[in-house]
Order: structure tokens, then sequence, then C-alpha cells
């Protein structure tokens, strides 16, 4: 019988997964909250979970961002925009046939063990907010991780002018004339405070840690074709770093003269084309840290008191799974507890597609997720027991501690190279456990790799 594949969410995510499941003959639904394709890049999506503001580009080139088996239409401008994105993500579930596996304004409210499930034989069962239920013998969560804002309480509950989570902030017009605070220095609160900066009366930016904010462009071209050399197996991880803090340094200069406090350890790389000539000219001025709110006014760690009219809180989001009982997939420090960030351990059929934070292209990770748990879901590779995928859950979150700042939003941190280097290597050894002829299937390839149909399966038989 024909295999039966439940997927939550049609953003960027869902729609891989349903387009690679499809490809392996999967019969495919797809569970969309609101009315469109694209989650997050449609703005002011009608599923209310969209953080897409105005001006929004995406912060990988456009060659980068595509699948790897659908690119760009070439006249697409090079870092596209929200539009851009949603239209090429319509576009690729129409030509892949997607679509018409999608059931829009559709809630999920559960996802719960099916009552014949079996650690052999899985089957999970799907209610929705109409109170349907659905089994199917796999489920792929894909609803992404930045629609539920990581709010500081001292920070909402102390100012007493206009506050908001940066989730909510759409178009700078309404923001003219006035003093703004905005708080972190990510990619929205740059993007943010670039905006603000030409109309507002005044814009400080306050980060507790120095940012490495990267260019878009050097030397007219998007930035990653430049260090793209350097992303080889071969080359040490550290010459890599430094070669993209060199180009870093040749277009913005030493990101210590920006006002910010000075990071001990690592943190996300941001990604903007503007803000550091902002702040070179005045526009927006950088603060290491707030030491209190009282008001209107705000007290900086560096002994300076301003009053604002407005405060900003682009503090991250935190992962929320209202869907699956806690018993099933947990969060801890704002990360989930699965085997190579896509499986519970205690579950099979169960995947999780997209969690992570990352320095490249979330489109071209997933495909390598979604290629790895194909491979799993099929049978053609069998997964550890669950102390050794324990024991990698542990390791990585040892990582994170290790090399990156103790914040919610490094929880769920990856580097691309090293994820795919680990896809690869534990794909292999899943294969080998199944008995399957070791073969490739393109993790992290540049090219899409045909899908390899119907002999290793029955090998495996």
């Amino acid at each position: 019988m024909q295999k039966t594949v439940a997927i939550i969410g049609a953003g960027a995510a869902g729609i891989c997964a349903a387009k690679h499941m499809l490809e392996a003959g999967y019969d495919v639904v797809v569970y969309e909250i609101g009315s469109h394709i694209g989650g997050m890049w449609v703005y002011n999506n009608d599923n209310n979970l969209s953080s897409a503001y105005k001006t929004l580009h995406i912060n990988t080139a456009r060659d980068l961002t595509a699948f790897k088996d659908f690119p760009f239409d070439p006249n697409v401008q090079p870092f596209p925009d929200h539009r851009d994105m949603a239209t090429y993500l319509k576009a690729y579930a129409d030509h892949f046939a997607i679509t018409r596996h999608v059931r829009f304004n559709t809630r999920v409210t559960a996802v719960a063990a099916a009552d014949d499930y079996s650690a052999a034989r899985p089957r999970w069962r799907i209610t929705t907010d109409s109170g349907h239920g659905d089994d199917f013998d796999a489920v792929i969560v894909a609803s992404g991780h930045l629609s539920k804002p990581d709010e500081v309480a001292d920070l909402r509950d102390g100012f007493r002018g206009r506050y908001l989570h940066s989730h909510y902030y759409k178009d700078p017009a309404a923001f003219g004339g006035q003093r703004i605070c905005i708080v972190g220095v990510g990619n929205s609160s740059c993007d943010i405070a670039s905006d603000l900066c030409t109309t507002a009366d005044r814009v400080v930016l306050v980060g507790r840690s120095t940012p490495l904010i990267i260019p878009k462009l050097i030397f007219g071209r998007p930035f990653w074709e430049i260090v793209k050399p350097f992303y080889k197996p071969w080359i040490p991880a550290a010459v890599r770093v430094r070669a993209v803090k060199f180009f870093t340094w040749i277009v913005h200069g030493s990101m210590a003269d920006l006002g910010f406090a000075p990071s001990t350890k690592k943190v996300h790389a941001t990604s903007n084309a503007n803000i550091v000539n902002h702040i070179r000219y005045r526009r927006v001025i950088g603060k290491p840290g707030i030491a209190a709110v009282d008001g209107t006014s705000i007290t900086f760690t560096d002994g300076t008191t301003e009053a604002f009219d407005t405060l900003i809180a682009a503090t991250g989001y935190r992962l929320d799974l209202p869907f699956i009982a806690p018993e099933i997939v947990a969060t801890h420090n704002n990360s989930l507890d699965l085997y190579m960030r896509i499986v519970p351990p205690d579950w099979r059929g169960l995947y999780f597609l997209g969690f992570f934070n990352s320095d490249s292209a979330l489109n071209w990770i997933v495909e390598g997720q979604i290629r790895w748990l194909r491979e799993i879901e099929l049978r053609r590779a069998t997964l550890p027991d669950k102390k050794l995928m324990l024991d990698e859950i542990a390791a990585r979150k040892d990582w994170v501690r290790r090399y990156f700042k103790n914040t919610p939003r490094h929880g769920i941190e990856v580097e691309h190279m090293t994820y795919f280097r680990e896809l690869r290597k534990t794909l292999q050894e899943a294969q080998a456990r199944a008995g399957i002829p070791v073969h490739d299937v393109g993790i992290g390839a540049e090219r899409v790799t045909p899908f390899i149909p119907a002999p290793l399966a029955q090998a495996a038989e």
C-alpha cells in the first residue's frame, strides 16, 4: 500500500519536504494554517505568523538561496525581497505539483501516536481545528521557529512609551520624528534601524555583544561568491573564519568601533548592507547594553540616560509547538532534543525540518535534511540505538555551549559545512546498519542529485 505522510506548514521547508516525499511515492498532505504558500515570506500573511516587514530582503544571495533543482528567474534581484521569495516559493509548489496537496486554512491542534502505533510500524494521528483526525505513516513538522516572540519582561513591563516586539514591525511610516531605542543587533534589528534612522529624530541600537556584520556585496558581487572558495572540506575552519572576517573588515572596518559591548564567544553573524554606514554617519548610535528602564527613560551600561518615544525589542523568538505534547518532544533552553536536529530518539516516523539557525541559506540545508530523512523513512537506512542518539544530542549541546554566547537564539545553531559532513557520515553509517550499499544522496551538493528509486529499497528487503 502507498505510504502516507503529513507535513505541517507550507513554507519553504514544508514544500521542499512535500516535493521530496512525493518523489519517493508517498501520498502527501500538507497542512497550512493560512491561505498562502510561502510562510514567513508572505508579507501580512493571514496565518498571522509571518515576521516579514515592508523592506525585508533575504540575507543570503539569490543563487545560494534557490533550491538546487529550481533556480530563480535570472531577472530577480541578487538579494530577493519578500515579494520575490513568496512568488518563487509559490512557483516551486506549482511546478512540482505540490499545491494540490495543501489543505489551506487548516490549523493542526494535535500530533499524537495513533492507537496502533509501534516503533516497527509507526502511525500518527493528526487532529485539526475542525475536530477531524487522520492517521499517517509519518509526520514532518515544518512549522518554523520564528513566530513566537521572545519577550523580555523588564523591557515590556518597564517601558511606558510605545513598546513592540520586532515581530510586529511592518512599515517605517508610523515612526517619523520619534526617538527610538532598538534592542538587539540581529538581522531584523539592523534592518529596522536602517529603515527608521532617516526619518526618526534619533535611533539607538543596543547590543550586549559585538556582532559580525557581514556585507551583502563586496567588489560588486554577493559576499558569498567571494568567500565560497574557502568553503571546501579540506580547508580548516579557522582559515574560513579568518577569510570571512578579513573580507568583512575590508568593507566595514573594525566591529569594535560600533559602540556595542565586546564579545567573549561566537555569535550568530548578521548580514546587512547599510547599518555600518548609518552608525558611522551617526544616524544610528550603538550602545553596549541596558542597565535600567524607568518610564520612558532608559539608562545604558555606559552610564548615559535618554528618553524615548518607542522601544522595539528585537530579542528573538521562542520555539513553539503547541500541537505536540511535551512527553513526545519537549523544549529545553529553546532547543529540541533531536538526533541530528531531525529525529526524536523515543519515536519513529516523526521528524522535524528547518529547526535551526545557520550560517548559510535555510533552503540549502533543508534539502540536505530531507534527503537524509527520506532514506531513514524508506528503510534504506537504520537509525542507531537510543543511547547513541542521546550521545549525539549531548555532544551538539556541548558544542553550542563551548563556542557560542549563551542566549536562546544560539540553542539551535548549526554551521553548514560541519552539519553537512555530519549528515553524510551518519547516513552512511545508517545505510551500512541497514545492510544497504553505501550511496551518496547529494547532501550539501551544489547541484541536485537524482533520486534513486526502488532497487535499493528492494535490496533492504
